[in-house]
């Protein structure tokens, strides 16, 4: 057993519903699992024989999880001047036929789960390529470092490079066939996953709408309302849909367990249904200021509506949550509707969980969760330091590190009960 002291924080609801936060002095770990959390005496009491981490004033927290990424877009973050579709034939389509290389596979997800992990993200949802090597590749990788994760192979046959399609049947028989390879396995989940419905075919959508049928306990992923001439170039290919939501809808891939990428420019129709089904939607904030696609309007989150947050890695320009979380807070302040710090904590861990169904193993700090958790030195950088002795309270001790901080203040990242 592992006992950690710090200031160990655990939500006791949701904060965009009056729900509150509590800090304890310490957190017990055995067999991956969160035993128990508070005072370090009663702990230590209890518990004479654990190992003890002291990590001072530093935050103790659930992982960070990020609700949507592409880890196959890990090189090409930061390229310059795209939106949408330009960013997805100059830099995406290109890079993604690498991953015919299961070589090259590896080597990408095993570069993104070390950044990832190195800026405290303990659970991702990923996007794969049209490659059944690249969905291998990545899961292998992330069984290695015990992760919870989330992943599924990209299908498009259509508006796509040749070496960049699928079919409806092959997409569907790949798919099936790495579902029941991958999904369950350790701590591995499998997606299924069109990118977004300008590349697939309605018989495409069909088929992994079925699919997803026959195995409802898996999520579904993909894009929506990302950019206005993204919509409209929908509503060119779909003239029978009522909307952008309804092409997904028409073809069984609405419902629990779907995950909405960005879903910035919703109709009431659209916002109405998405909530009558359970969905859930994920707010990209550096992806969509850095690709120009809007400003996501986080008043959804006090609906019934399951909220999560995402790097968007690579059109996202970070692979921090806290970068992420500070660019939500950007956002709030443009939409006039600036989140409280422990709302925009709340997102990159226990709101991402709920987002894809895993909030009672993931997301927080609680006897019987899994033990993913992330080390917070909340004095990283002179700057943010001086800026903490203001604090009055944990929150206000804490926001600086959101607005400023990186990977130098993640302390330790603690996996499945084990630091990294």
């Amino acid at each position: 057993m592992d006992i950690l002291l710090g200031q160990v924080l655990r939500f006791d609801g949701d904060p965009f519903a009056d729900g509150t936060s509590r800090i304890d002095e310490a957190v017990a770990v055995a067999g991956g699992r969160i035993v128990a959390t508070g005072t370090k005496d009663a702990l230590c009491a209890a518990h004479p024989q654990a190992r003890v981490t002291d990590y001072g004033r530093c935050l103790i927290s659930a992982g960070f999880i990020d609700a949507h990424v592409h880890y196959p877009q890990t090189a090409i973050i930061a390229s310059w001047g795209k939106r949408l579709i330009d960013w997805l034939e100059s830099y995406t389509f290109p890079e993604e036929m690498r991953f015919a290389d299961p070589a090259y596979a590896r080597e990408i997800a095993d570069r993104y789960l070390d950044l990832t992990l190195a800026n405290g993200t303990t659970t991702v949802c990923t996007y794969a390529t049209i490659h059944p090597e690249s969905v291998e590749a990545f899961f292998a990788a992330a069984q290695a470092r015990d992760l919870r994760a989330f992943a599924g192979k990209t299908c498009m046959d259509r508006n796509a490079p040749d070496r960049l399609r699928d079919t409806a049947r092959s997409a569907y028989d790949d798919c099936k066939r790495l579902l029941e390879a991958w999904h369950g396995q350790d701590r591995l989940s499998y997606v299924i996953t069109p990118r977004f419905s300008p590349t697939s075919t309605p018989e495409q959508l069909a088929a992994l709408g079925a699919l997803w049928r026959e195995h409802p306990d898996c999520l579904m992923q993909t894009h929506l309302s990302e950019q206005t001439d993204e919509i409209e170039w929908v509503q060119a290919l779909f003239p029978q849909s009522r909307d952008y939501l309804d092409t997904y809808e028409a073809q069984g891939l609405l419902g629990e367990g779907a995950v909405f990428g960005h879903a910035i420019h919703l109709t009431e129709r659209e916002r109405a249904r998405l909530m009558d089904t359970g969905a859930s939607l994920v707010h990209c904030p550096t992806s969509n200021t850095f690709i120009g696609s809007g400003l996501f309007d986080m008043g959804l989150a006090r609906t019934s509506l399951r909220i999560g947050l995402a790097t968007d890695t690579g059109g996202g320009s970070s692979f921090s949550m806290l970068r992420t979380m500070a660019a939500a807070y950007e956002v709030g302040q443009l939409r006039r509707d600036p989140l409280h710090p422990s709302q925009l904590w709340w997102l990159a861990t226990q709101g991402s969980a709920r987002a894809l169904r895993a909030e009672d193993r993931i997301g927080n700090i609680a006897p019987g969760m899994e033990a993913d958790l992330v080390v917070v030195d909340l004095a990283s950088t002179p700057a943010i330091e001086q800026a903490t002795r203001r604090a009055t309270d944990v929150w206000s001790e804490v926001f600086p590190t959101i607005m400023m901080g990186d990977d130098r203040a993640i302390r330790a990242v603690w996996v499945n009960g084990r630091p990294r």
